[in-house]
C-alpha cells in the first residue's frame, strides 16, 4: 500500500515542477506577452514566412548556443492566428556548406522542382549558405544561395544535393532571397541583396538562376549594407496593381541604426521601375528591422519584422532570450498628395486576444488627465485608440512608481509624432539607446488618430491609418502601472478606447 501511496505523490510533484516551469517560462522581467519570442536563447531576421494549409509559419534566424549571435540556424514556429504560435524543431542546422542566413519559402504548388513524389506538394526553402572558412580566407564569395525542401507540410526539411543553386561571382555580400511566382510569365523572380543594390534573378524550377537586372545603387538611403528585401503587389483604392520593393538596411535608418525603407513603382519580370527617387520608410522607430511579407497569402499582404536593432541586439537587458518578433501587420496603399505611401496596421486576428474594451467620449484634457483608475491600467498588454479633431500638442505618459516612463505623442510645431524613452528605466546597456525618435506626420486630416499596441517592453505607434508607424522596446525596472494624457492646450478627445489584450502564451 506504501508504494501506491508514493508513486501518485511523486508524479504530484513532477507534475507541480514542470507546471510551475512552464509558468515562469514567459513571465520573465520584461518578457513579451502578445509577440513571438524563442523560449530561450538568440534570434534575429524573420525568414522563410509561408502560409499553407491553414498554418502561417514562421522560421527565424537563431543561434541555439547562446543568448547573443552565433552560428546560424532557421527556428520554426506554427501559428493558425498570426498571435498564439507552437515552437517546432529547428528547422535548418548549419553543414559543410555554412551557416544558414536569411531568406524565403514558397509553396511549389506545380512541381518546378520535381521534389514533390506522388502527388505530394513541396514547399521550399531557399536561403543563403554563409562560408565561415571562405570569410576567414579572406574571399569575397563566401555566400551563395541554396534550397531545402519539406513534403509534410513543413514539418520537417532536406536540403538539396545540388546545393548551391546560386553561386556567388565575387560579392562581398550576396544574400536574403526572396522568391516569388511572377505569373505572366511562369517563372520564379528571386529578389536578391547584393551588397549596395538588390539584383533579380528568375528560375524556371527554382535550381537554375539567371541574373535579370539591378536597382538601387544611387537610390535610397545606403548609410549601410542592403539586406532582407521583398517584392509583391498591393492594389489601391481604385483597383489599380503597384510594385512595392522592401530594402531593409543596416545601418542608416532615420533614427539611427538599422530600418526597413520602400520603393513604389512597377516591375516586368525583368526590372523594377521606381516612381520617383525618394526616400520612404515603413517604420520610423529605432526598433523594426528585417520586416519582410508571408508568402502565399492571397491579396492580403502581411509584414512581420524583427523587434530590435543592430545597435544594440546583443545586449538588451533580457535572460534567457534576447528579442522578438513585431505585431504583424498588414499593408496597404494610401494616396497622399498624389503620392502613393505603404501603410501599415496590426492584423484583424487580433481580436482573439481582446478582452473587453472600455469606451470614453468627449473627454476634455486641462493640461493633464490621469487615465489609470478609468481604463483600468494594470501593467498587462492593451490596445489604445484614441481620436482627436484638432492635430495639437498631445501625448501618452505610460509610468510606474519608480519614476520611469515613455512618453508616445505629437509635435504640432514640426509635425512629428515620437516616442521618448529617455527615462524608460534600464538604458546605460549601450550609449545612445536612451532617446527621443520621431516621424514626420503624412496625412492632411484636421484631426489625428492613434492607434498604440503595447506590450510589457515595448510600444508600436500606428498614426493615421497607419501612415506614420513607430516601434520602440523599454525595460522598465516596474511595469508601467499607469497612464495619463497631457496637451499644452485645452483638448476634447472625440473618442479612446482601451483594449485589454490577454497573454498569448
Amino acid at each position: 500500500m506504501k508504494n501506491h501511496i508514493r508513486i501518485p505523490a511523486l508524479l504530484m510533484v513532477i507534475v507541480t515542477t514542470f507546471s510551475s516551469q512552464a509558468q515562469s517560462t514567459y513571465q520573465e522581467p520584461h518578457r513579451p506577452q502578445i509577440h513571438f519570442s524563442p523560449k530561450e536563447k538568440w534570434m534575429n531576421d524573420p525568414n522563410g514566412m509561408v502560409y499553407y494549409k491553414g498554418a502561417y509559419h514562421l522560421f527565424y534566424q537563431y543561434y541555439p548556443g547562446a543568448m547573443v549571435w552565433g552560428p546560424m540556424h532557421w527556428g520554426h514556429a506554427t501559428s493558425t492566428d498570426l498571435m498564439h504560435w507552437q515552437h517546432q524543431p529547428v528547422a535548418l542546422y548549419p553543414d559543410s556548406l555554412g551557416y544558414i542566413f536569411s531568406g524565403s519559402a514558397v509553396v511549389d504548388e506545380h512541381n518546378t522542382t520535381g521534389f514533390g513524389t506522388g502527388g505530394q506538394t513541396p514547399l521550399v526553402a531557399i536561403f543563403t549558405h554563409h562560408d565561415t572558412a571562405a570569410l576567414r580566407a579572406k574571399r569575397n564569395d563566401y555566400q551563395h544561395q541554396s534550397l531545402a525542401y519539406s513534403l509534410d507540410d513543413g514539418k520537417t526539411w532536406t536540403k538539396y544535393a545540388g546545393n548551391p543553386v546560386l553561386k556567388n561571382p565575387g560579392i562581398t555580400d550576396f544574400r536574403d532571397p526572396k522568391v516569388m511566382w511572377y505569373e505572366p510569365q511562369h517563372k520564379w523572380i528571386m529578389t536578391l541583396a547584393t551588397k549596395d543594390c538588390i539584383s533579380f534573378f528568375s528560375s524556371p524550377n527554382l535550381k537554375e538562376w539567371a541574373k535579370e537586372s539591378e536597382f538601387g545603387k544611387a537610390l535610397g538611403a545606403h548609410g549601410g549594407v542592403w539586406e532582407c528585401p521583398d517584392l509583391f503587389t498591393l492594389t489601391d483604392e481604385h483597383g489599380k496593381q503597384h510594385w512595392v520593393l522592401i530594402v531593409n538596411l543596416n545601418p542608416g535608418g532615420p533614427n539611427g541604426g538599422s530600418a526597413t525603407q520602400y520603393f513604389v513603382g512597377s516591375f516586368n519580370g525583368h526590372q523594377f521601375t521606381p516612381v520617383d527617387t525618394r526616400t520612404r520608410w515603413i517604420d520610423y522607430g529605432p526598433d523594426e528591422y528585417a520586416g519582410v511579407t508571408w508568402s502565399n497569402t492571397g491579396s492580403e499582404r502581411i509584414f512581420l519584422g524583427w523587434m530590435s536593432n543592430w545597435n544594440y541586439a546583443n545586449v538588451v537587458p533580457t535572460s534567457p532570450w534576447r528579442s522578438a518578433m513585431t505585431i504583424p501587420r498588414v499593408l496597404s496603399l494610401k494616396q497622399v498628395k498624389q503620392e502613393w505611401l505603404v501603410a501599415s496596421a496590426p492584423v484583424s486576428a487580433m481580436h482573439v486576444i481582446e478582452k473587453k474594451p472600455v469606451v470614453k467620449t468627449q473627454l476634455a484634457v486641462h493640461s493633464s488627465l490621469d487615465l489609470t483608475q478609468s481604463l483600468g491600467i494594470d501593467g498587462q498588454p492593451f490596445r489604445l485608440q484614441l481620436e482627436a479633431d484638432k492635430a495639437e500638442d498631445l501625448s501618452l505618459v505610460l509610468s510606474n512608481e519608480a519614476g520611469e516612463q515613455v512618453e508616445i505623442g505629437y509635435d504640432a510645431l514640426s509635425h512629428q509624432y515620437y516616442i521618448d524613452r529617455l527615462r524608460s528605466g534600464e538604458i546605460d546597456f549601450k550609449k545612445g539607446f536612451a532617446g527621443r525618435h520621431t516621424a514626420p506626420r503624412f496625412s492632411q486630416a484636421a484631426g489625428i488618430k492613434l492607434d498604440l499596441v503595447v506590450d510589457r517592453s515595448s510600444v508600436e505607434l500606428f498614426a493615421d491609418g497607419g501612415l506614420s508607424v513607430m516601434t520602440e522596446i523599454f525595460f522598465p525596472h516596474q511595469p508601467f502601472h499607469r497612464l495619463a494624457v497631457k496637451a499644452s492646450k485645452d483638448l476634447i478627445i472625440k473618442k479612446l478606447v482601451h483594449t485589454p489584450l490577454k497573454s498569448t502564451w
